[in-house]
């Protein structure tokens, strides 16, 4: 096995067998995370909140890993409509803003219907961080 693993410890990961992230120096692979809050074992209603928690739950396996938010070098952005897209774009920004990742968004129908957003993300450990790992 490639690189070392890291699990959030959500239910989702044990069910369909795999990671949170891949972490394989310089870079980690996070898994399309959802807006799942871990702290309530629940979707928000709203997609903004759930938005909000994806970033969160990336930031803690980013963390993890040695690196954070702003050594992100891509983003995919999946949404269920693009009205709620154009209520995510500030969020999204908000997040993405520092690293200025490449980025890819698409609409699609997510594999539950509470999903209303999920995003992968590759990073970069810091050169720094990289050689303490």
């Amino acid at each position: 096995m490639i690189g070392q693993r890291y699990y959030s410890g959500a239910p989702f990961e044990a069910m369909a067998g795999y990671a949170r992230a891949v972490i394989d120096p310089p870079y980690v692979f996070v898994s399309g995370t959802t807006g799942f809050d871990p702290d309530t074992l629940t979707f928000p209603e709203d997609v903004e909140s759930q938005c909000e928690n994806c970033f969160e739950n990336i930031r803690r396996a980013l963390a993890h890993a040695g690196t954070s938010l702003n050594h992100m070098i891509r983003v995919r952005v999946f949404v269920a409509s693009q009205e709620e897209f154009e209520r995510i774009k500030p969020i999204i920004k908000k997040h993405c803003d520092a690293a200025r990742p490449a980025n890819t968004t698409v609409l699609a129908q997510l594999v539950e219907p509470r999903m209303r957003v999920e995003v992968e993300v590759t990073a970069r450990i810091a050169p720094e961080e990289a050689g303490r790992r």
